[in-house]
């Protein structure tokens, strides 16, 4: 006989602790089902470790820039240790305690479809059924076609935030989000860093301008940036891989690390044998859903986070979680995606929203942009370095004039970039942005000056 609940949530990453914590708010009878750690991709091997690791070696360098401070003794063992703290030594048994205190059912196991109306699963040797099945799965680390991958045990983010030692070189394949991130720790850690990117400069979907400063960040931070460069094959060697690159050149190092993307996890649900699709329309991998997280066609089964496609943020995965449980309370929201903020946390951070340039054209918008430097600009950058650096550029629509996009590569460009988030979501008009009052001394006040230089008559 199955078990029967209002909701099944698989998978308890971000988007589905969410979505599971409403329901059982609620007063829903609510299973989550999750095959390894409750807290997912975010909390144990991705945001959270590689977050605390960032941070001291960050706070030694900025030391050196910060009048009067003498730089601090960097002590590994003890950041390791924190680290460990932090993703609570990849264990969640008081994650399981505290939702069965809630009254929720919690089952630690691989998950499969085998039936709708109701939604039945079979999760290790039990039978559930609901009327609602949220699938939040999440994704997994792509790994790229590349000759000999299999032989010289790469790493993918998951081995690199939760290292116990310092490699002495490192190759990394990809100057993503998570290349760029990596690249800067393990530099500023001593680590002899490469990173290989297939395009003319990292972070190859954002502003051209943005991968421009991000290369030269890295560089500064002794790093190799190779670009328009592929890694054609891997071997091992005694006490080493050599990268061969696509035009013959070899790099030696002792780790290999992919920073080359990540793909919904869909296999394995069983999904395709009741004829859920698990590929977008645009032939991407990931379950397609509605404005409601909703998978069309399939009344009360729900899809939130990563193993959408829509966008592979943990603040995007919480927000649909969001919309699909109050949905699921008879209290429908539709998802907006406009204005998602997207942050590198590298020294500076990174943070971008809304469209490029390039992206505002070909959505026939009349496109003007702008660039300050926040040094010339601002006070803010000289009171935080002895040696400043900042850069903020905006993208608006000269007809409705109205922002549509913003970037920076700043100290503290995760903080203010939501101040462009929001006026990009909000269609906030340019004329508000010029008569507000920001505080002094702030990073903030550069959207003012940023606005001030956009043409827009």
């Amino acid at each position: 006989m199955a078990e029967q609940f209002d909701a099944i949530v698989i998978g308890m990453g971000p988007g589905g602790e969410v979505a599971a914590s409403r329901l059982i708010d609620a007063g829903k009878r609510v299973a989550v089902v999750e095959r390894e750690l409750i807290g997912g991709e975010c909390g144990y091997w991705a945001c959270i470790p590689s977050k605390t690791l960032l941070r001291s070696p960050e706070a030694r360098y900025e030391s050196r820039q910060a009048a009067g401070l003498a730089e601090p003794d960097l002590d590994w063992p003890a950041l390791r240790d924190y680290r460990d703290a932090m993703i609570r030594h990849l264990d969640d048994h008081r994650q399981v305690q505290g939702y069965e205190d809630l009254g929720a059912t919690v089952v630690k196991a691989g998950a499969r479809v085998v039936g709708r109306e109701p939604w039945t699963v079979e999760a290790g040797d039990r039978t559930l059924s609901a009327e609602h099945l949220v699938l939040a799965t999440g994704s997994a680390a792509f790994r790229p076609p590349i000759d000999g991958l299999e032989t010289v045990d790469p790493w993918t983010n998951r081995e690199a935030t939760t290292l116990t030692e310092i490699p002495r070189r490192a190759v990394l394949v990809g100057g993503s989000a998570v290349g760029t991130e990596l690249g800067h720790f393990l530099a500023r850690m001593g680590t002899r860093v490469a990173i290989v990117e297939r395009g003319p400069r990292p972070l190859g979907r954002e502003e051209p301008r943005v991968g421009d400063l991000a290369d030269w960040h890295l560089s500064q931070a002794g790093v190799d940036v190779r670009t328009e460069a592929r890694v054609e094959a891997v071997r091992k060697e005694v006490g080493e891989t050599v990268v061969t690159l696509d035009d013959g050149r070899e790099i030696r190092t002792d780790v290999l690390i992919l920073a080359t993307g990540r793909v919904p996890r869909v296999d394995g649900l069983g999904l395709e044998d009741l004829g859920v699709p698990v590929e977008r329309p645009d032939g991407r991998a990931g379950i397609p859903v509605d404005e409601h997280c909703e998978v069309a066609e399939f009344p009360r089964l729900w899809a939130v986070g990563d193993v959408t496609g829509v966008a592979m943020f943990t603040h995007v995965a919480k927000y649909q979680g969001r919309v699909a449980a109050d949905t699921i309370l008879g209290r429908p929201r539709t998802a907006d995606y406009t204005g998602v903020p997207r942050v590198v946390f590298a020294q500076p951070e990174i943070a971008a929203v809304g469209l490029t340039s390039e992206q505002a054209r070909n959505a026939g918008m009349d496109v003007v942009s702008s660039e300050v430097d926040l040094t010339a600009a601002l006070a803010k950058p000289w009171t935080f370095d002895t040696e400043p650096a900042g850069t903020l550029g905006l993208v608006a629509d000269r007809r409705r004039r109205v922002l549509v996009g913003a970037w920076a590569v700043s100290p503290m460009a995760g903080e203010f970039i939501h101040t462009a988030a929001t006026a990009v979501r909000a269609e906030l008009p340019i004329d508000v942005l010029l008569d507000g009052i920001a505080q002094f001394p702030s990073y903030n006040e550069g959207f003012l000056a940023a606005a001030e230089q956009l043409d827009l008559d």
